[in-house]
């Protein structure tokens, strides 16, 4: 545990899933942090940043929203140098958040990353952690086009992956959907397709990351603490 990891934490994000996430992560983690949470970086008072030890920040939006986002977060990144900027990057906005956003108090993670990733980013510190994941900088160089998430799963397929991050194998899945151990195992394969996944591992990562959690629908912001802990994937 770094010295001054003690402290305060700031997450912004409009996705309710990542406050309810990185509120579990820090409880679960690391002692005596406290998270305060916002909608809009706007709203981040400069006394509430300068008790604070990390910021955890998704981008995304349009072109548009993203460059005044990033114009917001480097004014205060040059204001706050004690702060730990850790910013979640969709694929899309890879380039524009390394362009705008690539400072030594700045780590940059993917929206796929997994919820120990995060976690380590956050007990590391900016001296410690790689400062652009190896996700991110794979993603980066498979030239994305220019989409912000991978591409849309079909409704099948998104019900096949959700029952399976809730622990459920494929035998059990057919008998619940009433469909043969084929046909699911086909909506199961044809989703890793779409997402680029080669393994079973890579899949119930995703299914465990951020993105994944948003995409299929495993999580809320009124979910008790517990219900998180049910969707991991040993």
């Amino acid at each position: 545990m770094l010295p001054n990891y003690n402290r305060q934490g700031i997450v912004v994000s409009e996705t309710p899933l990542i406050h309810t996430g990185l509120q579990k992560v820090v409880d679960s983690h690391i002692e005596r942090m406290g998270l305060l949470h916002f909608i809009d970086v706007k709203n981040i008072s400069s006394s509430e940043l300068m008790q604070t030890s990390v910021v955890i920040a998704e981008l995304g939006g349009d072109e548009q929203k993203l460059a005044r986002e990033c114009e917001v977060y480097y004014s205060l990144i040059t204001r706050f140098r004690e702060v730990h900027w850790i910013f979640l990057v969709p694929r899309a906005c890879f380039a524009r958040a390394v362009e705008w956003l690539m400072r030594p108090e700045t780590t940059l993670l993917s929206t796929c990353e997994s919820i120990e990733t995060v976690a380590d980013a956050i007990f590391l510190g900016s001296q410690k952690v790689d400062r652009i994941s190896h996700s991110l900088l794979a993603a980066g160089r498979e030239g994305s086009n220019d989409e912000e998430n991978p591409p849309l799963l079909t409704a099948s397929e998104k019900q096949v992956l959700r029952l399976l991050g809730k622990g459920w194998g494929i035998n059990q899945i057919a008998q619940l959907l009433k469909k043969s151990n084929k046909t699911i195992s086909a909506q199961k394969h044809s989703a890793m397709r779409r997402l680029s996944l080669k393994t079973n591992a890579e899949m119930y990562g995703w299914i465990n990351s951020f993105q994944g959690l948003k995409e299929l629908n495993l999580l809320s912001m009124h979910r008790e603490s517990q219900q998180w802990n049910n969707l991991a994937i040993n």
